[in-house]
């Protein structure tokens, strides 16, 4: 059996990570990354400190608009798929990387893996939502990680090749949180104590790409930093955008740092009083690590983490997201079990197998 997995941004190289390790012992795994995310703390820190195998190809594809992007990212594809002929074509999640692997494979009639299929926002005005829509209708095979994921696919008529595994990303936090542990020192090295700052990350381009919300989204660092620093590891686009705005943190107000390495992330996560986020992934961190979560949307795909009160959707409102941010943390436990067991990638290739 021959697998050509096609990664391409810092979530993917995350749930590749445990899929990656147990393919590898059963089949041929021929890796793509398309070079989405292309600066070396976005990507090479994230296959080194993750232990994913060099890639068989990068494609360098960098940035650009959607169109640019998902286009050349097609055409390169299609060129590695048609030299290699793999039987299978493993995609994660909902980046321009996943929709441009399975739109390749569909029309070379390879089969289609989703690694994280029937996650819907219910926004369609979202490219990550358009994404993983057309995804799922193309793939052969969809790995679902909750219950909630499945009702989803089943409303959309989609209900053969499902299979409910339950969260890679829970695979890799229960994998590398002990080494994060041993070798991260994030916390000596930027003077932090734990339990003493906010940690921060915004990426979307509905937030990032709009300069009100960015602004609003700021404005609610400023007021939380009366009380605690506010640290943002910044994405370099999104540096830029905050640059050309006249918003980057001065240090009193709220400090921005570089994108950090995974352990460095996790240790980073796990030391917060809480954590303000756009992100699905750091989302899911935050709730398995059991700190208080802040989403910066109206919406969340995980909709798991808002049940038990570990998770408050804000959206980009100053007060909403300060008074998110200042309540205590909620009495029930975190039902890690809704994500699974750990165990999800090796159930992933034992179905590959079996298919």
């Amino acid at each position: 059996m021959k697998v050509a997995t096609i990664v391409g941004a810092r979530p993917q190289f995350i749930k590749c990570a445990p899929v990656s390790r147990k393919l590898r012992e059963l089949a041929l795994e021929v890796l793509i990354h398309t070079g989405q995310h292309y600066d070396s703390n976005m990507s090479d820190l994230f296959f080194r400190d993750l232990e994913i195998p060099e890639p068989d190809y990068n494609l360098g594809v960098g940035s650009g608009t959607h169109g640019e992007q998902s286009g050349e990212m097609l055409k390169q594809i299609e060129k590695v798929l048609l030299k290699e002929k793999p039987d299978y074509v493993l995609v994660f999640g909902d980046t321009n990387s996943t929709l441009a692997g399975a739109l390749a494979a569909a029309k070379l009639c390879i089969s289609v893996v989703h690694v994280e299929a029937g996650l819907r926002s219910f926004n369609r005005l979202m490219p990550e939502e358009i994404n993983r829509v057309v995804t799922d209708h193309l793939s052969s095979l969809l790995f679902c990680p909750t219950e909630t994921s499945i009702n989803n696919l089943k409303r959309e008529g989609i209900t053969e090749g499902v299979h409910l595994v339950g969260d890679v990303m829970y695979d890799a936090l229960l994998l590398h949180s002990k080494r994060a542990e041993e070798k991260s020192k994030i916390l000596e090295r930027l003077r932090l104590r734990p339990k003493t700052y906010f940690l921060a990350t915004v990426h979307r381009a509905e937030n990032t790409n709009d300069p009100s919300r960015l602004a609003a989204i700021v404005k609610a660092f400023e007021m939380i930093s009366d009380i605690s620093m506010v640290l943002w590891p910044v994405h370099p686009r999104a540096r830029k955008v905050l640059e050309s705005y006249g918003l980057q943190g001065n240090g009193r107000s709220f400090r921005v740092v570089d994108p950090v390495s995974y352990l460095d992330m996790l240790c980073l996560e796990k030391g917060a009083r809480a954590i303000l986020t756009d992100s699905g992934g750091v989302q899911k961190e935050a709730y398995w690590l059991q700190v208080p979560c802040i989403t910066l949307r109206a919406e969340s795909e995980w909709v798991e983490t808002l049940l038990s009160g570990w998770n408050t959707l804000a959206g980009t409102d100053p007060e909403a997201i300060f008074a998110a941010a200042t309540k205590p943390p909620p009495a029930s436990a975190c039902l890690n079990h809704l994500f699974g067991d750990g165990h999800s990638a090796a159930k992933i290739v034992r179905a590959l197998a079996d298919s």
